[in-house]
């Protein structure tokens, strides 16, 4: 399971937004922004109400409430996906409203809202959303302003739109690149245990029914007389070979992670018991067969848990051990699956 993190979560000025459960950036991000939104409308839309402006200041004063209302929303829920979308739409409508209402003056507006929908939702949607503002804005303002004026309005967003899009996909792409090679193992390749927890965590965290999995963990048999005997560079080969066998034979729907040293865990996704126990068994003979390294066989012991019921990840996890421990008992290369035994030794 992930390590706690030791870190004093006060030193945060955000801190206070973990105070009920660990949020995802998306959460924190938009729950700010209409933290933000407030104070920069609300003077507004009361000056605009003591003026006797009614429908101006009830724009406002509605963008204030629809701001309290995603908050608390996303607060108690934790879903923002949808609660993005609607703040963008409602923002960009505010907007429009506010200069069709007030005229040329609030026209400034534009840039702040446009480049907030890049934050809150993916950059083509973001994109396509200001994009079609722009073409109302287009016509509200046509009327009122000079062609080459009304061009440089819109010369001026479309710019502001296009250097958002580049600014916003290229550090979606870089997130995401660091995001995997933050989870994947520098010597084989595939997952490490940074991933392997985060895994397991978002089982236990899935509120709706699993599917069906089966958690295979695989140990090398004596891998310390491959370091003792033949160098740790030949060992770092033996599991470099380990994971191209291991890929192998597995499904693209299979996922594999370096849990240990030489300690492997392969979740098979969509796989019942027995069916994990004979991937289990083809694992264990591919192992074998293979040509690890040179004038040294090498075999592997693999035990296999299925999930269990509510997917608590510490129970499963504790079984395939178990049964990967019975494998080591029982004489190695052999396989150990709960409830059934599977030995070939």
């Amino acid at each position: 399971m992930p390590i706690p993190d030791s870190r004093n979560k006060k030193d945060s000025p955000f801190a206070w937004l973990s105070d009920r459960r660990k949020r995802s950036k998306e959460e924190v991000i938009l729950i700010i922004m209409c933290a933000l939104s407030i104070p920069s409308i609300l003077p507004f839309g009361l000056y605009r109400l003591w003026q006797g402006a009614w429908l101006s200041a009830a724009v406002d004063l509605a963008l204030v409430l629809a701001m309290l209302s995603v908050i608390v929303h996303v607060w108690h829920t934790g879903r923002y996906k949808l609660a993005s979308l609607g703040v963008t739409l409602f923002y960009s409508a505010g907007m429009l409203a506010t200069i069709y209402l007030r005229g040329l003056a609030l026209v400034y507006w534009v840039y702040p809202t446009m480049i907030a929908a890049f934050f809150m939702l993916r950059p083509k949607v973001a994109l396509g959303i200001n994009s079609v503002s722009l073409l109302v804005l287009v016509a509200l303002l046509l009327p009122q302003m000079e062609m080459l004026n009304l061009l440089t309005v819109v010369v001026t967003i479309s710019l502001v739109n296009l250097f958002a899009y580049i600014f916003s996909h290229r550090t979606g792409l870089q997130n995401r690149e660091l995001h995997i090679e933050a989870e994947r193992d520098f010597l084989t390749g595939v997952g490490n245990r940074r991933a392997f927890d985060s895994k397991l965590a978002g089982y236990a965290a899935e509120r709706r029914p699993q599917p069906e999995a089966c958690l295979l963990l695989l140990d090398l048999d004596h891998f310390k007389q491959v370091n003792d005997q033949h160098g740790h560079p030949a060992g770092d080969e033996v599991l470099r070979r380990l994971c191209d066998v291991l890929r192998h034979h597995t499904r693209v729907t299979d996922e594999i992670f370096r849990y240990g040293g030489e300690e492997f865990a392969i979740i098979a996704n969509g796989a019942g018991l027995r069916a994990a126990g004979k991937l289990a068994e083809t694992l264990r003979s591919a192992v074998a067969a293979a040509p690890l390294l040179d004038g040294h066989p090498i075999t592997a012991s693999i035990g296999v848990a299925p999930m269990p019921r509510g997917g608590v990840a510490s129970e499963w996890l504790e079984q395939a051990d178990r049964m990967l421990y019975a494998a080591k008992e029982g004489g190695r290369n052999a396989v150990r699956v709960a409830r059934v035994v599977e030995e070939r030794g």
